[in-house]
């Protein structure tokens, strides 16, 4: 006996998180993606309908009349802390549009993907119920999201769930992200600057951090929360450099040429524990195997 697939819209399916998201979702369900634009060459997967509109424009939401979601993943928004007011509406007030077109369309889960930049500079292991005070425009508009949503949830009933991300890297991201970008720089053998990268960061793998959203999809008691969703083991950046250079055997970085900026969080990871609860869930992933599988993507499409 066949089952009818259930629709998932994935907002930003367009982007790195989105694009592997997409290809796993293919298996299981119907996947619709909604973007802005039309996705990468690298990023188009012939099964997904990919429909385009500016959610900071509710109307754009009217082409989806036609078809009645299960789940919503809503990755969508710019990563840019210089257009505030873009950064701002394309992740606080996109969020709010998406509720008011979905709030009576009786959705089993909408996932929110957040940032760790919500917490703001605080002590690390941060965990979910420290205060948070974000001192960026991409942090804050995430995390007025964030409430935004789940004060529609304790109102309404609104089933949204907070997945609060730490640094994801894998194949196919863009190359102004931390990995990507050294791993070019060292790949044409480049003089690089950058800060003393003292700083401690968690990095999480791509396959990890899609396993986490769709378990949470199946996870009813997830609804109403906000979950942390990392590696739990931070790396210092000088590091993971540093293993980039031995694997790829060139590159050249500049170390110190950059000041560490002022409001910069020398140490950030996430307390895990109840992610572990809710969903039964952590990262499975080798870094230095998954650092390999990353450079050897960026070598082939260089």
């Amino acid at each position: 006996m066949k089952f009818k697939k259930k629709n998932i819209l994935i907002v930003g399916g367009t982007g790195f998180i989105g694009y592997h998201l997409a290809k796993r979702c293919l298996k299981k369900f119907n996947v619709f993606s909604l973007s802005l634009s039309k996705p990468k060459k690298k990023r188009n997967l012939k099964k997904v309908k990919y429909l385009f509109g500016n959610l900071r424009n509710i109307k754009s939401l009217n082409q989806l009349n036609k078809i009645k979601f299960d789940y919503v993943v809503n990755g969508g928004g710019y990563v840019d802390h210089v257009n505030k007011i873009r950064t701002y509406e394309s992740h606080f007030k996109s969020s709010v549009n998406l509720y008011n077109y979905f709030k009576e369309r009786d959705l089993i889960a909408f996932v929110q993907l957040g940032s760790s930049a919500e917490y703001g500079k605080r002590e690390s292991p941060l965990n979910e119920r420290v205060s948070t005070k974000p001192k960026d425009i991409y942090g804050k508009a995430k995390l007025l999201a964030s409430n935004f949503l789940l004060e529609k949830y304790r109102k309404y009933s609104f089933p949204v769930i907070i997945l609060r991300f730490f640094q994801i890297y894998g194949p196919n991201q863009d190359s102004n992200r931390f990995i990507p970008f050294v791993i070019n720089e060292c790949l044409n053998n480049q003089n690089f600057d950058c800060s003393p990268c003292t700083q401690k960061r968690d990095f999480l793998f791509i396959d990890d951090a899609v396993d986490a959203i769709l378990l949470s999809l199946r996870v009813k008691k997830a609804i109403g929360q906000i979950i942390n969703i990392g590696d739990g083991k931070p790396i210092i950046l000088k590091t993971v450099i540093k293993k980039i250079i031995k694997i790829i055997k060139k590159g050249k970085p500049q170390f110190g040429k950059i000041k560490l900026r002022s409001d910069e969080s020398k140490i950030i990871y996430p307390d895990l524990k109840k992610v572990k609860k809710i969903l039964n869930w952590q990262s499975k992933s080798d870094f230095n195997k998954n650092l390999n599988k990353t450079i050897k993507y960026y070598k082939k499409v260089k």
